[in-house]
């Protein structure tokens, strides 16, 4: 459901009080007249009836932009939609202690209302997190209002390799956005007489806008349009001559490539009996790593710090997956591992 924290409005409309490049920003304030009222969950009560009176296993996923795990819990009620994404986590800086104190927000604020927790990491309105991720500031909501900063493209492909580790290994729902399992970085260079956002118009060329996340995919070729559309199909936007190297064909079968991470990520996540649903127990760690134990006999290591860390300050184990080779067992900054330990 998008925008599923604006179905509600104050009845007597009054103003916002804001410039008008604010009115689509996240709620700030406890009484603004047309973000995350409390009268929107009466509608969505409504909505789960209707779908619930539907044969099948019907879903609700609601797009909610609020500020703090409590607030979207509210929106994944037993009587209200299924899930929410968790915008939260996707905001959240590359920082250890950031990133635990949100997971740990989350399971505590879902659990309490009988919800799964959910995780993403990119979507249609954000800045891809490969490009975030390999900036200086490393949060925000998107190309809307982030200052222009130089980017590490290197760096933030091995972050975001790390990043889809760690997501995939938590409890609950994952999120996927088209194009993040290829390593797809924002197209921030598009020329302007191509760019369809109607921000770029509402803000009388002043704010490019979301067109950088949307680049259509690269499937085969080693030309734009990369297979995507019949043949002689000109896209909406223009793709980077350089998503050569990252079409769907390129990927497949290279046992380092993006593509063939997510595709193993989620073969062991499918499999694997301690992931999906149930709980997490936090480890001991060297500092800058977020270690955790998922059970039976799986424990998930992220080193955020600047510094490699020795295989024997980890747990012993069999390496299921890493973000990137391991050698002598030296987990390397912005990496992840996944391990496979003995239970009984």
């Amino acid at each position: 459901m998008d925008v599923a924290h604006g179905v509600a409005k104050h009845p007597d409309l009054p103003d916002l009080g804001v410039d008008r490049e604010d009115l689509t920003e996240p709620p700030d304030r406890a009484d603004h007249p047309h973000w995350d009222r409390d009268e929107v969950h009466e509608i969505y009560r409504e909505w789960r009836d209707v779908v619930d009176a539907y044969p099948g296993q019907l879903m609700f996923v609601a797009e909610a932009w609020v500020d703090h795990p409590r607030r979207l819990a509210r929106y994944a009620r037993p009587d209200e939609p299924h899930t929410a994404f968790n915008f939260d986590f996707l905001r959240c800086s590359w920082h250890p202690d950031r990133l635990r104190a949100i997971i740990e927000e989350s399971l505590r604020a879902l659990h309490a209302v009988g919800a799964p927790a959910t995780w993403v990491l990119s979507n249609h309105d954000v800045t891809r997190h490969v490009t975030r991720y390999g900036r200086r500031h490393t949060s925000g909501h998107g190309p809307r209002r982030e200052a222009t900063e130089p980017v590490d493209l290197g760096l933030g492909l091995r972050r975001a390799r790390a990043a889809v580790l760690l997501m995939l290994a938590l409890p609950g729902s994952a999120y996927l956005y088209q194009g993040e399992e290829l390593g797809l970085w924002e197209v921030a260079d598009l020329p302007e007489e191509v760019l369809r956002d109607p921000t770029w118009e509402r803000s009388g060329h002043t704010v490019r806008g979301r067109d950088g996340c949307r680049v259509p995919l690269p499937w085969a070729g080693d030309a734009p349009p990369f297979d995507f559309g019949p043949g002689g199909t000109v896209p909406w936007l223009p793709q980077p001559r350089e998503w050569k190297d990252h079409t769907v064909e390129a990927q497949t079968g290279d046992r380092h490539a993006m593509l063939e991470l997510y595709r193993a990520a989620l073969r062991i996540r499918r499999e694997h009996p301690a992931l999906g649903a149930g709980t997490l127990r936090w480890l001991d760690a060297p500092p800058g790593v977020l270690l955790f134990a998922r059970e039976p006999g799986f424990r998930c290591a992220v080193n955020l710090g600047p510094a490699p860390v020795p295989g024997g300050a980890l747990p012993a184990g069999e390496v299921l997956l890493a973000s990137v080779p391991l050698v002598d067992d030296t987990l390397p900054p912005d990496a992840a591992v996944w391990l496979s330990t003995p239970t009984g």
